[in-house]
């Protein structure tokens, strides 16, 4: 038997079915990934806005930071699903800067 993907998102109001695990808002979503940073995670949903100010860009840094210490976290794909163009180009922009793979997904 395989191993069962571990497909995360970080999402304030879509249902994620694809996702094992869900985090709502900035804070989670870090805690979520810092759960999960000795492990592979194949696909990781983000949203941009998340609610009231509540934004992707603090685990967009998180990413960032990890890279740039040359510890990135090991995700074989990220996908950026967001209602707002501008924001979700500049995670994609961002996080191909540092050497993730990152796809826009539907809004």
């Amino acid at each position: 038997m395989g191993e069962e993907r571990v497909v995360l998102g970080i999402d304030d109001l879509r249902e994620l079915p694809q996702a094992t695990r869900v985090a709502r808002t900035s804070r989670d979503g870090i805690l979520l990934l810092e759960e999960h940073r000795d492990r592979a995670i194949d696909e990781l949903w983000l949203d941009h806005d998340l609610g009231g100010e509540d934004s992707i860009m603090p685990v967009v840094t998180l990413l960032e930071e990890a890279a740039f210490d040359g510890r990135p976290f090991d995700i074989g794909t990220i996908v950026v699903h967001s209602a707002n163009p501008a924001g979700a180009e500049t995670v994609v922009r961002v996080l191909r800067r540092w050497g993730y793979r990152v796809r826009r997904g539907g809004a």
